[in-house]
């Protein structure tokens, strides 16, 4: 079997590491039977993201169809397997990495219950390896443990423990990997998404009833994909979301924030400057520029001075008489006066 040959390979990996008898050696073998899975199925998983993609890009005329063929199931399947053909949309596409886990899981639990816990060979797990491995144990706890026998094995309450602490890091997993999904990178207006939060709380209800009855290397086989699922999710759905959903809008405003950056690098736009509470741009060419003066305005649409009568002229001081003249016009009387006179200038 693939599975007990991988699970094998990775156990003659590690054993200088843990030792062959440590549990550590079998646990983390099944690690690597998980990367070695998940990569596989990679070209899979690229897939199902095209596949997401064009059911959400065919959505629009897809809704047309049910309105239109409301009353007819049958024209109306027709007419949307039409829409496939011509679009190249495969909807079982998504559903592979899934169905193709299926079988992996199975052959796993065979291995751990009918080879490993009975002591019995499969494949290349011959009987010596496969009671060494069933003599292994994680904090006094075996790999084929289950919490539904955790009376069978040597430390009852560490099984129990480590069965209910796994079963919940699996439950959690998985529906936060629903969630991350569903939230971030699923369109409002998909008719889907409604089924799909039904189906984030049901999962992991199940999985967490019938992970009593899983072995502890299942538990951490489905954990570990799991956390796969979810950094996997992550890197796509923060580099190539699907249009429309709050993650293309998230992606849409860094790519803008990341041009802004490069342009204010090489000097396209002008920095910005902290000035007080607001920002203020500096431009190259602002530093040259003179200040600009201010306009002087006319006569007659000065505004009179605080204090000033109607006239415009200043207020008599406290020192001079109300009776008194300005100096020049003072002055101008007094020549004009000697002129009056008769006073001449001498010869």
């Amino acid at each position: 079997m693939a599975v007990a040959w991988v699970l094998v390979a990775f156990h003659t990996l590690l054993s200088p590491i843990f030792g062959a008898a440590s549990g550590w050696s079998w646990a983390l073998s099944i690690v690597g039977l998980v990367i070695v899975i998940r990569i596989m199925l990679i070209p899979l998983f690229v897939k199902q993201i095209k596949a997401q993609r064009n059911m959400q890009l065919i959505q629009p005329r897809i809704k047309e169809l049910q309105k239109k063929y409301a009353g007819d199931r049958e024209k109306q399947s027709a007419e949307m397997m039409k829409i496939y053909r011509e679009t190249g949309t495969n909807p079982l596409a998504s559903c592979l990495p899934i169905i193709l886990q299926a079988p992996i899981f199975f052959a796993l639990f065979r291995v751990l219950q009918y080879g490993i816990a009975a002591e019995e060979g499969i494949g290349v797990l011959t009987p010596e390896l496969a009671t060494q491995a069933h003599d292994a144990s994680i904090f006094g706890v075996p790999i084929y443990a289950t919490f539904a026998n955790a009376d069978e094995t040597p430390f009852p309450t560490n099984t129990m423990i480590l069965c209910v602490v796994l079963i919940i890091t699996m439950s959690a997993t998985t529906f936060l990997t629903q969630r991350q999904l569903i939230v971030k990178n699923t369109a409002k207006d998909n008719p889907m998404v409604k089924q799909q939060k039904i189906l984030m709380y049901v999962f992991p209800v199940i999985f967490a009833v019938g992970g009593f009855n899983f072995p502890i290397g299942v538990l951490i086989y489905w954990t570990t994909t799991n956390l796969w699922s979810m950094g996997q999710q992550f890197y796509v759905i923060r580099n190539n979301p699907q249009p429309g959903t709050p993650a293309a809008k998230a992606h849409e405003q860094r790519q803008k924030e990341k041009a802004q950056r490069k342009a204010i690098k090489n000097g396209e736009i002008p920095a910005l400057v902290p000035g007080g509470d607001d920002a203020t741009s500096v431009d190259k060419g602002a530093a040259t520029q003179n200040r600009q003066q201010p306009k002087r305005q006319p006569k007659s649409k000065r505004q009179p001075k605080p204090g000033t009568g109607s006239t415009g002229t200043k207020p008599s001081t406290g020192g001079t008489q109300s009776g008194s003249k300005p100096k020049k016009q003072q002055s101008k009387s007094n020549k004009s006066g000697n002129q009056g006179k008769g006073g001449k200038k001498p010869s």
